[in-house]
């Protein structure tokens, strides 16, 4: 019993840094909020490309697969190292999700989403496996709370166009909607689906609730 509750404790610690390192993610909607959007694509392009350059190396090259896997394995879910599905690993899919955000999103939709995406998924991961015990959908009812009250307060404090409190609203039901996909287990990586799903479906919201709203008022 006490080697399994230590195994436990052991894999939260690792999902404790996992996360952490996660969190440290967040320097990109804070960063390309203060950035015009071309220089953040400058920087956000080639550094995606590098991660997925090496991400995918490490299932084809061996001397990349050793150095990956003594440096990073550690850190890995067992669905990031699988050999025959070749999943990417979370870094690159917050990389990818955060360019794409950034290539289609007006900046005040794409910050928003991504910061969701890193504060949300951080929290509903950490209650749900340290506090969770019933299931909702693919996940814990315990987790999806944790994400629509982390995301609720995200909608409070980030920046807003007009500060109207219909753009609250559109944003607290845009992250009802990503709490449910984040809940389900679907084959695409939730570091993809929310921050897509969300930030769609604000853009959609704001344009037929709010169309007199310059949501390119920030870039």
């Amino acid at each position: 019993m006490n080697t399994e509750l230590s195994h436990i404790d052991s894999k939260y610690r690792i999902e404790l840094i996992r996360k952490a390192i996660h969190f440290c993610s967040l320097s990109i909607p804070i960063g390309y909020f203060f950035v015009p959007r071309s220089v953040a694509l400058m920087v956000f392009i080639p550094l995606t490309l590098a991660f997925l350059i090496v991400d995918l190396a490490r299932y084809h090259n061996g001397p990349v697969q050793k150095w990956f896997y003594n440096w990073f394995g550690w850190l890995l879910r067992e669905h990031e190292s699988d050999d025959k599905k070749k999943r990417l690993n979370g870094a690159s899919y917050v990389l990818i999700s955060a360019t794409i955000c950034i290539v289609i999103f007006p900046k005040i939709i794409a910050v928003t989403s991504i910061a969701i995406l890193i504060i949300c998924d951080l929290i509903a991961a950490l209650v749900g496996k340290r506090f969770g015990k019933h299931r909702f959908f693919g996940k814990t009812l315990e987790g999806s709370l944790g994400f629509l009250a982390s995301g609720i307060i995200v909608i409070l404090l980030t920046p807003k166009i007009g500060y109207l409190s219909a753009e609250y609203l559109i944003g607290i039901f845009s992250v009802a909607l990503g709490t449910v996909i984040e809940s389900l287990s679907i084959e695409v990586d939730d570091n993809l689906s929310i921050p897509l799903t969300v930030g769609l479906a604000m853009w959609t919201m704001y344009h037929y609730f709010l169309p007199g709203l310059n949501v390119y008022a920030f870039g």
